[in-house]
């Protein structure tokens, strides 16, 4: 039989947000079977909740935004995604800002945080997975995202970018627990140079560095890189962690230059369909 799962302890952790630039504290916390993911804005009054579903998706610039009420919160695809890839159902996600700490850029720490915590079984069956029965596709000009029927969840990227260092870029990876924590966890986020100041008049990336963004500019990469192929694998993480808004999916993704509009656009679609 398959239960139902939270974290087996508390866990915390302290660090700076992406794009808000402020310092936030995070905890993980056991929450009960069929709660799912929850973040709780403990910075403000009444600590409002928002749930980590498709339906809470209000924006998705450089990032996903979940937003019910008084509670917002974003950038929180790297931490979803680890969510997903460890199997955890339910977990109360306490917050002190709008954003959970970037870390390193990638999931790494969160799969830490996680593996720290433990796995606790609750006695509550789970939802069966969704099934993809049939294609869901959403298209943007010169982009697009399409689930297919499979069996199991897979996901193929390619990813197209016109600095001289990246080009084409290409992903095919069956996710499970095991390849999601050695093979796209450790993927960071991608940055340029050029786009720097732009990004901040937007009030975005205030917290980037080259300690958690790797870093181009227009012939350069000034971050040593983990994987030749980091972007590739980081825009993977992302699908991940947006369609985990869904739930356990049992289907194929496959994506050409996708992004969080669209991740989360398939998975407004998937719910849909699923209704």
């Amino acid at each position: 039989m398959d239960r139902q799962t939270t974290v087996a302890s508390r866990v915390t952790y302290t660090g700076i947000g992406l794009h808000s630039g402020r310092d936030v504290t995070i905890a993980m916390n056991p929450a009960p079977a069929g709660s799912g993911i929850v973040f709780a804005r403990t910075d403000l009054a009444g600590t409002p909740r928002v749930a980590a579903k498709a339906i809470n998706v209000t924006n998705t610039m450089r990032a996903t935004t979940l937003e019910a009420g008084e509670a917002k919160v974003f950038t929180v695809e790297h931490l979803l995604a680890a969510f997903a890839a460890m199997g955890i159902d339910n977990c109360l996600v306490e917050i002190s800002s709008v954003e959970p700490p970037v870390a390193d850029g990638s999931s790494l720490l969160f799969l830490k945080l996680l593996e720290t915590a433990g796995t606790q079984v609750q006695a509550e069956l789970r939802r069966p997975p969704i099934i993809i029965k049939q294609a869901i596709t959403v298209r943007y000009p010169e982009k697009f995202i399409t689930i297919l029927p499979y069996e199991g969840f897979r996901i193929t990227f390619t990813s197209i970018n016109p600095h001289p260092l990246l080009g084409v870029q290409f992903g095919d990876y069956e996710i499970t627990p095991e390849v999601f924590a050695r093979e796209l966890a450790p993927a960071r986020t991608i940055g340029f140079m050029h786009e720097v100041e732009a990004l901040k008049a937007q009030g975005l990336a205030l917290g980037g560095s080259l300690d958690n963004v790797v870093v181009y500019d227009d012939e350069n990469c000034l971050t040593p890189l983990r994987f030749s192929d980091e972007l590739v694998r980081h825009k993977i993480l992302d699908v991940i962690g947006d369609l985990a808004l869904v739930g356990r999916i049992v289907g194929h993704v496959i994506a050409v230059k996708s992004s969080h509009a669209l991740n989360t656009a398939l998975a407004k679609e998937i719910v849909k369909a699923s209704m």
